[in-house]
């Protein structure tokens, strides 16, 4: 029997370093409407929806034939708004696909490749992948550190692992798709925030202080978060010469 899947896609209207970078346009579409259609065009996804908390945003997304769940402007992470999204879906699934809504260049490749991975694992509550990029001082990039078993032993913004004795060249970044087991992201929305996610600012390490089991998978190509003026710069450009743009609908 095929196996039911999810994407929910979060979005606030006042997000910090980039306020409303939701609606910002890029090759004459919403931001957020591109991380929707390139989810859409994922092979294993089911339903997709984005998870927002602005009625502005979500005339938008309407407007882009996109669907909408209305969530409290009060979370403090896109995890915890999809969490309530969820719980306002009365239907089953097998998976919840977390993709955060501010990387316009996401691949649908990448969603497929985890779904297929998390379908194959579970035993493992969340499926988080990495790329692999050059050592950098970045603390938008969020760095992981797993096991040979490629189970994530930890995630921070510093860089990790730390170059004390041994030459770092490269550092598995945080890719933002998450898959999360159902059970697994309303026990992990029930939870709360620990004071190293608050340090961090990164919402799955509250999984990890909870005893979350999270594995890691490697993929290959690039993908980057909206995060000041200058990445929606680079977006801008990329776009144009973007593979999936045509397949857009």
């Amino acid at each position: 029997m095929k196996k039911k899947v999810l994407a929910l896609i979060p979005t606030r209207l006042n997000s910090r370093r980039l306020p409303a970078k939701a609606l910002l346009m890029i090759n004459n579409l919403p931001l957020v409407m591109h991380v929707y259609k390139r989810v859409k065009l994922s092979k294993k996804i089911d339903d997709v929806a984005i998870c927002c908390d602005d009625n502005k945003i979500a005339k938008v997304v309407k407007k882009y034939g996109g669907k909408v769940i209305m969530t409290s402007k009060h979370h403090p992470n896109g995890t915890d708004r999809i969490c309530e999204g969820y719980k306002k879906i009365n239907k089953k699934y097998d998976l919840v696909i977390d993709v955060q809504g501010d990387e316009p260049l996401i691949s649908p490749l990448h969603i497929d490749k985890v779904i297929d991975c998390h379908l194959k694992n579970l035993k493992y509550d969340i499926i988080l992948p990495n790329l692999k990029v050059r050592a950098t001082n970045n603390t938008n990039i969020v760095k992981i550190v797993s096991n040979k078993k490629n189970e994530v032993m930890y995630i921070s913004r510093a860089n990790i692992p730390y170059e004390f004795r041994a030459k770092v060249t490269h550092f598995k970044k945080h890719l933002s798709i998450v898959s999360f087991k159902p059970e697994s992201l309303i026990v992990f929305g029930k939870s709360k925030r620990s004071d190293l996610e608050k340090s961090e600012d990164i919402e799955l390490i509250r999984a990890l202080d909870i005893g979350m089991k999270i594995k890691t998978i490697n993929l290959s190509g690039d993908s980057f978060s909206i995060d000041v003026f200058e990445d929606y710069t680079k977006a801008q450009t990329q776009i144009k010469k973007d593979r999936y743009l045509k397949f857009y609908r």
